[in-house]
């Protein structure tokens, strides 16, 4: 992959998608994306290169209507207009699962930040919205129009869902969208290549690392 360069600072934000403990080994019982734990660093150095740091969690309670159980396992297709198929229970505010990863700022530190998720008929996928139907803003299209940025470079969790999803919303708002690949993961090798793919042809730009970023001064 080549290098990237990115403009001025503050034209620059960087977004962190659900980087939380829950889509990681570390909650095993949940939704283990492999190596999803590895992504802090990158997350951490993709900053360096923007002028505000925007971060969502998904936020969700136990008895959401999503939640897959033995009449409906994982991917279930199921009948809602904000919801599609079941998942494990995960992201349960107050749980481990919650909790952003270690190293991460905390929530207070970044310059704007979104929950997702907390009605019990609603689970999104991309961070622009609260709705599948895109109807209901999160806010973050806004925030970065009002900052005046024309370029973010977005990581986190997993690539080839939430994050595929909030590329392409960003992408039809009219922003320049940088993928730091090093910052991601994806559920399969299989569905991450097609993401990849997705992306590319939607706008994005991939990166392997956020070393492979050039700003101006």
């Amino acid at each position: 992959m080549n290098k990237i360069e990115l403009p001025e600072k503050k034209y620059v934000a960087c977004l962190d998608v659900h980087a939380q403990k829950s889509f990681t080994p570390l909650c095993s019982d949940e939704i283990p994306v492999p190596d999803g734990h590895l992504i802090v660093d990158e997350l951490n150095l993709q900053s360096k290169y923007a002028s505000c740091r925007i971060g969502v969690k998904e936020a969700h309670h136990p008895d959401a209507v999503w939640v897959a159980d033995e009449n409906k396992p994982m991917l279930t297709p199921i009948k809602g207009e904000e919801v599609d198929v079941t998942w494990p229970a995960h992201s349960i505010v107050g749980t481990k699962g919650f909790e952003l990863l270690d190293g991460l700022p905390e929530i207070t530190e970044y310059d704007y930040y979104v929950w997702q998720g907390v009605e019990l008929n609603m689970h999104p996928y991309g961070n622009c919205y609260h709705d599948l139907n895109e109807t209901m803003s999160t806010g973050i299209i806004e925030f970065l129009q009002i900052r005046g940025v024309t370029h973010v470079v977005v990581g986190g969790l997993a690539a080839d869902y939430c994050v595929k999803v909030t590329v392409l919303q960003l992408l039809r708002a009219g922003f320049s969208v940088v993928v730091n690949l090093g910052a991601c993961r994806g559920a399969t090798p299989e569905t991450t290549e097609q993401a990849k793919d997705k992306m590319i042809s939607a706008g994005a730009e991939l990166v392997a690392s956020a070393k492979d970023l050039i700003q101006q001064s």
